[in-house]
């Protein structure tokens, strides 16, 4: 009998919150980091362990309000994605709020990169979540040969990163401002600690749970279903028609709610 993977387990049944398998045995939303808006911080973005290349950034595709704030699309997994579908079936039909609506049901981007935070060092290597326009920055600067590899353990650029409020940007959103320190500095100056960071890190697709094509589908009928009369839902999904025929008015103004965001 493996002790040593009993207790293993138990740890991770007794730390709250930890119920996938494959968040290190943390709280989930301890592996990840959120920035204070108003607030200056200092972040490092590091090399990343489970990267397909040389590149430190994740980019995974999300549905968001259907079946649960957040499902992670199929399409990261190089599956066939039924929501996707549906989509493709809208556009079919060529017409005009039907493409619109199509556009709203693609899943949107959203990008991760493992970091130190100064003066958080003690909490390890968490992911930084941030959407196309700071995806843009970060590579621009990567793409600058002043800067180059800004994760090099030995002469690496920090970051300063503040969130400016919607209210003092004047934007309808918030921003966020992204500027390289001038000078290089190492990851750490304590060798073993760099190991260590480079090392012990999750991989952020497995944060997220899988969702099976079929129990997609069913989160998109459930969705689907009030806005449809009876029994179409099915047809609506498996091939895009009647979807709009029903209550179209009424369908167009939900999308539009599900998805300003």
């Amino acid at each position: 009998m493996n002790t040593d993977e009993i207790k293993k387990r138990l740890a991770r049944l007794q730390t709250k919150g930890s119920s996938n398998p494959n968040s290190n045995g943390k709280k989930w939303s301890d592996n990840f980091w959120k920035l204070t808006p108003g607030k200056k911080h200092e972040i490092r973005i590091v090399k990343y362990k489970h990267s397909d290349d040389t590149l430190p950034f994740t980019e995974l595709y999300f549905y968001f309000g259907i079946g649960k704030p957040r499902m992670i699309s199929l399409v990261n997994y190089d599956e066939a994605d039924p929501i996707m579908e549906f989509a493709s079936e809208l556009r079919k039909t060529n017409e005009e709020d039907n493409k619109k609506l199509a556009k709203k049901l693609n899943p949107k981007m959203r990008v991760f990169a493992p970091v130190i935070v100064r003066g958080e060092e003690d909490k390890g290597v968490r992911f930084w979540e941030f959407g196309p326009q700071a995806y843009t920055e970060l590579l621009q600067y990567m793409d600058d040969e002043d800067y180059g590899d800004i994760t090099d353990v030995e002469n690496g650029f920090d970051i300063k990163l503040e969130q400016i409020p919607a209210e003092q940007s004047g934007k309808a959103y918030p921003t966020t401002t992204i500027k390289l320190k001038p000078r290089t500095t190492p990851l750490s100056k304590d060798a073993k600690q760099a190991e260590d960071w480079l090392e012990n890190q999750p991989n952020v697709k497995k944060l997220y749970t899988k969702v099976e094509y079929d129990d997609m589908k069913t989160s998109l009928m459930e969705w689907v279903k009030p806005k449809l009369e009876g029994g179409e839902e099915e047809e609506a999904v498996s091939s895009g028609t009647n979807y709009t025929d029903t209550k179209k008015k009424n369908v167009n103004k939900e999308l539009d709610d599900l998805f300003e965001d």
